[in-house]
């Protein structure tokens, strides 16, 4: 158990030393390949992605905080990484290093005015749950109700500059950001709106009065959808750095299986999932952008219990309009209208050399297989993944074309992190037509 978060000097240390470890292994790797066989350049190389995983998740871990989050931010995506660095990488999903006790019943002292043990009838010294910003224990009020108490670590809000600082200059010294853009030069103004709009959301996620104004949206919204459970904010045990909230039980996604759920049941939790993710971004526009399979819990009648709302993304009407526009127009291979959309999203480079339609058909078969089969999409057989690795080389020759935008970064990360999600549930579903009410509302609601 970790005594408390690291310093901000210790911190800015810790992460050179892992960029340079990381950069120093990956060039070693190369040079080595130059005189092996294919075969033996490929092992050198997955062994590189394990070791290099293996000290990353470690020290994000350890660090907690801005970088901690952006290592699970990655770790969404992991379909697209190398297997060894993938897996490394999931750990930072499951469970973080436990702070111990003592600093935390400091924090809830300094945050709320007396101990733990005075503000609650009981209160569990073992933590529930911890993550890179903060953990959670489960406690009872004095009025009889359970609840769970998160607890932000002490000092994590003041390194978020120093910190998502020195993982960009990471990034970048270990060739990742070019590794990411297949050796494509990316814009420094492109990486620093990126990483503005990491922190934007960070700022938020840090401020736990923010994120309990955004359980009760959330509540709100959710309202009229029995089968989406959002916890209650228990006011009188929260502040800023603490959220008291009651508890709902749930089964994890990794208990699905030897919880017997049946594939009937599996399937009514992809519909339920689905049509949330579809309301959010398309209705409401206020998107749960954090996928984490942590954040989610089943119930065996297929409802699904909503956790963890500091990473909330509020979604211009533009912004969803041009969503909408884009599955629209490529359902009807309308490859004009993709071609606007993806411009309306930011995607497309307005300097950049025009697109032709074969590519944009490409890319549409792959990514709106769901809404193109006409039976119900199998999540468990899905191959979007695989499929998009094959096409990176042949869509590099047209990165100029495009870039990275700002405003659907979380977006982005809401869909391929509950796609995932869907993948482990094994859930099939039926979503061009669940899709297309929140579609015509989307554009309905579009600016003139």
């Amino acid at each position: 158990m970790n005594e408390g978060p690291v310093t901000r000097g210790r911190r800015f240390f810790k992460l050179a030393g892992m960029t340079a470890q990381v950069a120093g292994s990956y060039a070693k790797t190369r040079i080595k390949g130059l005189f092996q066989s294919e075969e033996d350049a490929e092992r050198e190389r997955n062994a590189a992605h394990e070791l290099n995983g293996g000290r990353i998740a470690r020290t994000l871990g350890e660090l907690k905080g801005a970088v901690m989050k952006v290592g699970q931010m990655a770790s969404i995506a992991s379909d697209l990484l190398p297997k060894e660095l993938a897996e490394a990488l999931r750990s930072l999903q499951r469970q973080a290093p436990p702070v111990d006790f003592a600093v935390i019943a400091r924090q809830i002292e300094a945050e709320l005015g007396a101990a733990p043990e005075v503000l609650f009838k009981r209160f569990e010294v073992e933590p529930f749950a911890a993550a890179s910003i903060g953990q959670v224990h489960r406690a009872t009020t004095d009025d009889g109700r359970e609840v769970v108490v998160k607890v932000q670590y002490p000092g994590v809000d003041g390194a978020v500059d120093s910190d998502l600082a020195q993982l960009k200059f990471a990034l970048k010294a270990g060739g990742f950001v070019k590794r990411a853009t297949g050796l494509v030069d990316v814009k420094q103004q492109s990486l620093d709106e990126v990483f503005a709009e990491i922190r934007a959301r960070l700022v938020e996620e840090l401020d736990y009065c923010n994120e309990a104004d955004n359980v009760r949206r959330f509540g709100e919204i959710h309202r009229g959808d029995d089968h989406i459970i959002i916890p209650e904010v228990v006011g009188e045990r929260s502040s800023q750095r603490v959220l008291t909230l009651t508890f709902e039980p749930g089964d994890r996604i990794d208990e699905l299986d030897a919880r017997g759920y049946s594939q009937e049941v599996r399937d009514r939790i992809g519909d339920n999932l689905f049509r949330a993710l579809a309301a959010e971004l398309f209705e409401h526009r206020l998107l749960h952008a954090d996928p984490n399979p942590g954040n989610l819990a089943f119930r065996p009648n297929g409802d699904i219990v909503l956790y963890d709302f500091g990473c909330v993304k509020q979604v211009p009407p533009a912004i969803a309009a041009a969503y909408a526009k884009t599955i629209r127009c490529g359902l009807a291979e309308d490859w004009d209208g993709v071609d606007e959309a993806l411009r309306g999203l930011g995607v497309r480079n307005p300097d950049g050399p025009p697109v032709e339609p074969a590519f944009y058909k490409q890319w549409r078969d792959v990514l709106a297989l769901p809404f193109l089969t006409g039976e119900p999409f199998d999540y468990a057989r899905a191959t979007l993944h695989d499929d998009m690795i094959r096409m990176i080389p042949a869509a590099l020759k047209r990165m100029a074309s495009f870039q990275p935008p700002r405003e659907i970064i979380f977006i982005d990360r809401a869909i391929a992190g509950h796609y995932g999600n869907l993948r482990r549930v094994r859930a099939r579903s039926r979503v061009l037509d669940m899709v297309q009410p929140y579609l015509d509302i989307a554009l309905a609601g579009a600016p003139a």
